[in-house]
């Protein structure tokens, strides 16, 4: 695994023991960590903390996690992976129709779950990496290049944004609304077509 600074992650859980655990283990990674024991607690510290990566448990006193997570992703650009251990399929859905990136049920391996931290940075927030590399692509968002093949690709600005949001995206199924809204922007007024 690569180490990240300045990758902030805040760990939202009512229990104290889940806390100290992932609280030492993300620090011995190399990310910058907070805690809090509930959601009103966790959207405080979000806005002074300002992470990127929030992991979020639904079961929690006042606030709840799926509650947590619906304010959030209206305001925030933050990756939200679910924590807890609320297995059934409609809760699972539920998390990720609110808009969480991941959803994971404890009992949970450490290792998933940081493979899943990493593979969200990656998604969200690839000029963290500098350069980010899926197959024969070489994206470089610093100096907003892409390479196919180790060969550099002459492209417009739009095009970059299109092939690097496609290779970011490799193997899911994404709608043209998706990728409008994406590269185009909202207010996109031309051909749709």
């Amino acid at each position: 695994m690569q180490q990240l600074k300045g990758i902030k992650i805040l760990v939202v859980d009512d229990e104290p023991n889940i806390l100290q655990f992932l609280e030492i283990g993300l620090q011995n990674e190399g990310f910058e960590v907070r805690t809090a024991q509930d959601g009103i607690s966790a959207l405080n510290h979000i806005k002074q903390f300002q992470p990127h990566v929030v992991i979020l448990d639904v079961m929690m006193p006042g606030m709840d996690g799926f509650e947590v997570c619906r304010m959030l992703k209206k305001t925030e650009n933050v990756a939200v992976i679910m924590l807890t251990a609320r297995d059934e399929v409609d809760d699972r859905v539920k998390g990720l129709n609110l808009g969480a990136d991941d959803y994971m049920v404890k009992p949970f391996s450490f290792e998933e779950l940081l493979a899943r931290i990493y593979a969200r940075i990656r998604n969200q927030f690839p000029n963290l990496f500098g350069e980010v590399v899926i197959g024969p692509f070489t994206i470089d968002d610093r100096r907003r290049e892409i390479k196919f093949e180790d060969r550099l690709l002459d492209l417009s600005p739009t095009e970059y944004e299109l092939l690097k949001f496609l290779v970011l995206n490799h193997g899911l199924v994404l709608s043209k609304t998706m990728i409008l809204d994406k590269v185009w922007g909202y207010d996109f007024g031309g051909e749709q077509n």
